[in-house]
């Protein structure tokens, strides 16, 4: 994903009238423009702004039926900005994490070995 996209998508992402469209449809997939905008205090066009911009991010699928747009949340962009970031740090806290086991079950080998030689 370029920086140009993940700039697109989370200026997309960053409204709140944004997300709840797409909490919208991800309730309800193929809603019409005119159908969404009855959830929101604002005009067709304001909602069609808002809908731009959500296409733009790659956040949204549109399939025309007539004269109508039927929406679809589209979760790829998302689940991209997920993946570039956590399987770069996952790996790199698994490593980690592994590191601080071994060293903490080596702790309490110890001590568990020394009262064996102790006893014997």
């Amino acid at each position: 994903m370029k920086d140009a996209d993940l700039d697109h998508l989370f200026a997309a992402l960053a409204h709140p009238e944004r997300r709840r469209m797409l909490d919208l449809l991800r309730d309800s997939p193929g809603l019409s423009i005119a159908a969404l905008a009855e959830h929101f205090a604002m005009s067709a066009v304001g909602v069609l702004k808002h809908v731009r911009v959500l296409e733009r991010a790659g956040l949204l699928h549109a399939e025309k039926h007539g004269r109508e747009k039927h929406l679809f949340f589209n979760v790829v962009p998302i689940q991209l900005v997920y993946d570039r970031w956590t399987d770069q740090y996952s790996q790199f806290w698994a490593a980690r994490l592994a590191d601080l086991k071994e060293r903490i079950e080596s702790r309490r080998a110890r001590p568990a070995a020394r009262k064996r030689a102790r006893s014997a």
